[in-house]
């Protein structure tokens, strides 16, 4: 009886077990069924009219199209299984496509034609923009990414106000919804990209937005992890209106100072909320606050009604948060406590950043800004508001050398991506551009080390060793061989003239690897007989329309890390030239030469100048005559916007200036310039070409008028003056001069 019950039983576990499996089928048929029957039918029609079947392989040149988006749930099938009030709740949600992600609700193919272009949408008439979303406006439009073509787009931004979705605000744009749905290029906001600061409102502050965003993504401050997309969503900082558009000051680190202890331990300045949603942590501070290394104040004083709502503590509070100067604080504290406010991010964030004050992170929730890119761990210290009273014990813990290696992160972080609303808005752009050319995307190590992503562009390579600045991080020095760039404007006439003198003098030099001459005049190329034989290879090649830029375009021939510059009639000796190249070996991401410039504020027209005079005192080596990395060639056609080129091209001046803006931009040092022979002032000022044009008072004119041109596009003068000279070692010591290496500089 017993074996037969038991027979029994496995017979009824297998009878169960093939029933559940066969209803799983069924039900992976008919889901199957469901989802794509317009795929499946398409196929036999094409079949059926002749064409051949297509392959049961995607096909990838559109996949959009054949997916069925995440989010998407406005089917009749699906809308069978739901009530009202969830359909409802769905189309109004901010977050109806939270499960968007690149590959499901942005289309690639836009981008394939004509790379990352950015369009934004012409303002409309009536609609009041505030000041900070117009600063982010014209930065897209003054930038490399903007097309004014939607057809050759890659991404769209809005010209309707999102900034501030706060009902009560001044600045709330209403009926966004109806406005943004009636654009014709909307397409459920699919490649578009939505900028806002602030959601939600008294009492509870959500992060909703008051309008259906459907496929696009956002770039939001205050955002939590919750309701992120990772990859493609971009979290970005709270920033004030009075943050500058572009340029922005300096963080405050002036020296790396040891031991990096500063007179407070840890501070934090800010309103406590009585009413509505606010931050438990900023009522709780002052249990932790002890008025001497630890200074946590608060203030009820806040709102038309504060004292209606205030409790006990108020008064004791308010007369506290008197007694310090904030600013004081900020820039004499070794760490500055950052907690929520009504919203998860404050403006607290990038006052700590810009102070050398290490934020220490205490909102819970809270996807930090540019979350992607930016390791947070190396500049700030990640807290939990839960454990609030441990906070001191933990701060007074981190080692001297770990808090100097945060702050000067800080530093780094604050003047790459948050200094201006231009870095915050090219940031948010480069990130989405990364994703979109993932092949040429920056590593972490681009994004957080110096000079950061923004002057790192992958596009140039995918090897660190290929830059100028990353090779003391991988322990490998530059090529020890330069490519001389000689332009030449001047037709061909004589076997004296400078250029070939020049050429012969280059060739002879032990680290030189080839001769680029660069034909930019409206003479046909020389025959091949006039140029000199040199035990080098001399390659002519005609510039790109024969303007100034083309000296700067990053020529595929260049094979060398380091570019010897040189104008046609400048006078340079082989001593000259090696010693200036063995200089630029030990500051391959600076510019190394001879002939230095200056620039100076003139307070009288309130204007920038620019000097000639010869004074110890420099801000500029003009690529006359000038070493310095190939990669500055990329960045300059390739970073800078066609407005500045063509400035330079017009004039067929300032080129040179340019070129030292944008390297002390990337780099925030001067050049180095390097000594001469006594005569070098002399025959640098011979009859030539390009002294003629020194004497011309239109060209000096035209130079001060670009320096300006350039200082208001880099928001800033990037410029640093600098009285360092390098010298040969016993350049003018009374020593046997055989004992000297660069001989020939002393002779002259």
């Amino acid at each position: 009886m017993e074996r037969c019950s038991q027979g029994h039983m496995q017979a009824k576990k297998r009878y169960l077990i093939l029933l559940s499996a066969g209803a799983c089928l069924v039900l992976l048929f008919y889901l199957g069924g469901v989802q794509l029957p317009a795929a499946s039918r398409s196929r036999h029609d094409r079949s059926r009219n002749g064409h051949r079947p297509e392959q049961p392989w995607p096909h990838f040149s559109d996949p959009l199209h054949l997916f069925l988006p995440w989010d998407q749930t406005d089917t009749e099938d699906y809308n069978l299984h739901i009530s009202p009030r969830q359909k409802r709740d769905i189309n109004t949600s901010v977050y109806k496509g939270k499960r968007c992600r690149m590959d499901s609700c942005f289309d690639f193919s836009l981008c394939r034609k004509n790379g990352f272009k950015v369009y934004v949408y012409p303002q409309q008439k009536g609609e009041k923009i505030s000041e900070s979303y117009q600063n982010i406006l014209s930065t897209i439009e003054g930038s490399r990414f903007y097309t004014s073509d939607p057809g050759q787009a890659c991404l769209f931004v809005l010209s309707l106000d999102t900034l501030d979705r706060d009902q009560l605000s001044p600045q709330y744009v209403h009926n966004l919804k109806t406005k943004v749905q009636n654009l014709p290029l909307w397409n459920d906001g699919r490649n578009h990209l939505i900028f806002n600061l602030y959601s939600g409102t008294w009492p509870d502050y959500t992060e909703d937005l008051g309008f259906d965003i459907g496929q696009a993504m956002l770039a939001k401050a205050s955002i939590s992890t919750e309701n992120f997309r990772p990859n493609f969503d971009v979290s970005i900082p709270l920033f004030s209106k009075e943050h500058p558009r572009t340029g922005g000051e300096r963080g405050y680190l002036k020296y790396n100072s040891i031991p990096p202890f500063r007179k407070y331990m840890l501070v934090f300045k800010g309103k406590r909320y009585l009413t509505g949603i606010g931050s438990d942590t900023r009522n709780a501070l002052y249990h932790v606050h002890n008025a001497e290394d630890v200074v946590l104040l608060t203030t009820c004083k806040h709102g038309k009604d504060w004292q209606k709502h205030k409790d006990a503590r108020c008064d004791k509070d308010n007369a506290e948060y008197d007694k310090y100067d904030y600013k004081e604080m900020l820039h004499n504290s070794t760490f500055c406590l950052v907690p929520r406010g009504r919203r998860l991010g404050s403006f607290r964030f990038l006052e700590a950043l810009q102070a050398a004050c290490v934020p220490v992170m205490l909102s819970n929730g809270w996807e930090l800004p540019f979350s992607e890119i930016i390791d947070w761990n190396t500049a700030a210290v990640i807290g939990d508001e839960r454990l609030l009273l441990q906070i001191p014990t933990t701060v007074r813990s981190i080692h001297q050398d770990k808090i100097l290696s945060l702050r000067q992160q800080t530093q780094l972080l604050w003047e790459a991506y948050f200094s201006s609303v231009e870095k915050i808005v090219l940031t948010t752009l480069e990130i989405i551009q990364d994703r979109v050319l993932e092949h040429a995307s920056r590593s972490s190590l681009m994004w957080n080390s110096h000079p950061g992503g923004l002057f790192a562009l992958p596009q140039y390579s995918g090897y660190l060793g290929d830059f100028p600045f990353y090779y003391d991080t991988l322990g490998i020095r530059p090529y020890p061989k330069f490519t001389a760039v000689i332009h030449a404007v001047s037709p061909l006439v004589s076997q004296s003239q400078p250029i070939l003198k020049l050429l012969a003098a280059v060739a002879k030099s032990q680290y030189c690897a080839q001769i680029i001459v660069l034909w930019n005049c409206d003479k046909p190329l020389p025959a091949k007989h006039r140029w000199p034989a040199t035990s080098v290879p001399v390659i002519v090649i005609e510039g790109e329309n024969k303007v100034m830029s083309s000296r700067f375009l990053p020529y595929e021939i260049i094979v060398t890390d380091a570019v010897l510059s040189l104008d046609e009639d400048t006078v340079l000796s082989t001593t000259e030239v090696d010693f200036a190249f063995t200089v630029w070996q030990s500051f391959p991401e600076r510019i190394v030469g001879y002939p230095a410039r200056s620039h100076f504020w003139d307070s009288n027209k309130e204007r920038w100048g620019y000097t000639s005079k010869w004074t110890n005192d420099y801000s500029m080596v003009l690529t006359g005559a000038a070493i310095y990395h190939r990669y500055y060639h990329f960045l300059y056609t390739n970073y800078l916007p066609t407005s500045l080129k063509s400035m330079v091209d017009q004039l067929a001046n300032c080129e040179d200036i340019l070129m030292n803006f944008l390297v002390s931009a990337v780099t925030k040092l001067p050049p180095i310039k390097v000594t001469q022979k006594k005569q070098y002032k002399e025959t640098m000022m011979g009859q030539s070409s390009r002294a003629s044009r020194w004497a011309d008072p239109d060209h000096f004119a035209q130079r001060q008028t670009c320096m300006n041109k350039f200082a208001s596009w880099f928001g800033a003068m990037p410029l640093v003056h600098s009285q360092m000279r390098l010298d040969p070692v016993l350049f003018k010591d009374q020593v046997s001069i055989l004992r000297k290496k660069y001989r020939d500089i002393e002779r002259l």
